[in-house]
């Protein structure tokens, strides 16, 4: 199991004085998201991590949701360095 796969995108002292931001949001919601999916890997069987990445993968959606509503430029920028989504092309 790989604990720290994903280096940080936010410096160290950004993270103490901004948590409640939306980057830093989205930012521990994919971290935690990685991790329960590489433990789901080992362990298929596991409903109750299951349950909670399904939990966890919905806040993150409906923080991104609001962050494309009001900030597009913040919203591309953060999901192009946490490359979490596919670019949409309509």
């Amino acid at each position: 199991m790989v604990k720290n796969s994903f280096i940080s995108v936010i410096p160290q002292e950004e993270k103490e004085k901004n948590k409640g931001s939306v980057e830093f949001q989205v930012f521990s919601f994919t971290n935690k998201i990685r991790r329960l999916t590489s433990h789901l890997e080992l362990h298929r069987k596991d409903y109750l991590s299951q349950r909670g990445l399904r939990k966890i993968l919905g806040k993150r959606q409906r923080i991104l949701a609001y962050l494309s509503k009001k900030n597009r430029v913040r919203y591309k920028e953060l999901i192009g360095q946490l490359d979490i989504r596919e670019p949409k092309t309509r």
